[in-house]
Order: structure tokens, then C-alpha cells, then sequence
């Protein structure tokens, strides 16, 4: 009697295996099906992504003769924009836009847009100037901004710059 329960139960662990391979080769053939309709070669479908490196694109910014930061790092198909700032004299808002235009050169340069800016850090000198550095930031970045976080910083922004401005955006 136990003999053939181990025969039984034999047989149906290998209908059950020939199932789950027939599901899987159906599965197969459907993406290699909407693959071709859609103009992928089989193996680029299946291909492993291609490792992205890190790319300095930007200044290096040095001192004492050693690399403290870089001005701009590209990697995969995405753009890291170290902070900006102005500095010369003026107000929140002539500082508001001259970083944003800045942002804007260096986006452009390395083949992305103000409307690929996925997020974007604010750093205020003092949180007074929130409003008004909202009136200028307003609408720069399309009809669709980037997520943003903005935080008036303890001591003041490097270099006396009443805003300094950072962001990440796409290069694709």
C-alpha cells in the first residue's frame, strides 16, 4: 500500500512540475511575443542594465590643492547639481534668480532642463525671506515642479549668499 502512494504521489509532483513549466514558457513566449511587437530583441529584454559610473561633469572645487566637492556628477541617466549661491550684494530676490539662472547654465550644459528637475533643496539665510524667494522660485521649473524641501540654515549660507540653491535632475 505505501508503495503505491509514493508511486501516486511520484507522479503527481511530476504533472505538477510540468504544469509550472508550461506556465512559464507561456509567460515566455507572451514578453518575447510583446517584445518583438514592440521592436526589443529577445536579449535586450533579458539584457542585465549596463553598470552606471560616476561622471564629474561640473568644477571640481578645490582646497588646498585637494578636491573638496565637485560642481556636478552625473550618474546613470541622472544629474546632481551641488548648491548655488550669490554672492554679491543684494536682496533675497536678486539672489533667488540668479541661482535659479545659474542652476538653469548648468542643467543645460550637461544635456537636462529646468522641467527635468526632479528635487530640489532650498537653503534661506534667514526664513524671513520664504515669500519672497517663493515669488521669484514660482513657475521656473514648469507646470510640473520638482518635490522641494527648504530650511533656513543656522549661522547663514556660505559665502553671504542670502539663498543657496541644490538639485537632482533627469538626463534622459
Amino acid at each position: 500500500m505505501k508503495y503505491r502512494i509514493d508511486i501516486f504521489n511520484n507522479l503527481k509532483f511530476k504533472i505538477m512540475e510540468k504544469e509550472k513549466n508550461n506556465r512559464r514558457n507561456a509567460i515566455k513566449a507572451v514578453v518575447a511575443s510583446a517584445a518583438a511587437w514592440l521592436g526589443i530583441s529577445q536579449s535586450k529584454a533579458f539584457a542585465k542594465p549596463e553598470k552606471s559610473e560616476k561622471k564629474v561633469v561640473g568644477d571640481v572645487h578645490m582646497q588646498d590643492d585637494v578636491p573638496l566637492f565637485s560642481g556636478a556628477v552625473a550618474y546613470g541617466n541622472l544629474l546632481f547639481i551641488a548648491g548655488k549661491g550669490a554672492h554679491f550684494e543684494g536682496d533675497i530676490t536678486a539672489h533667488t534668480d540668479h541661482v535659479l539662472n545659474e542652476i538653469e547654465k548648468e542643467l543645460k550644459k550637461n544635456g537636462s532642463s529646468m522641467d527635468k528637475v526632479l528635487k530640489v533643496n532650498v537653503y534661506l539665510a534667514d526664513l524671513q525671506d520664504y515669500q519672497a524667494m517663493n515669488k521669484v522660485y514660482r513657475g521656473r521649473f514648469g507646470k510640473n515642479p520638482p518635490v522641494r524641501t527648504t530650511v533656513a540654515t543656522y549661522g547663514g549660507v556660505p559665502g553671504d549668499s542670502l539663498v543657496e540653491i541644490d538639485c537632482i535632475a533627469a538626463l534622459d
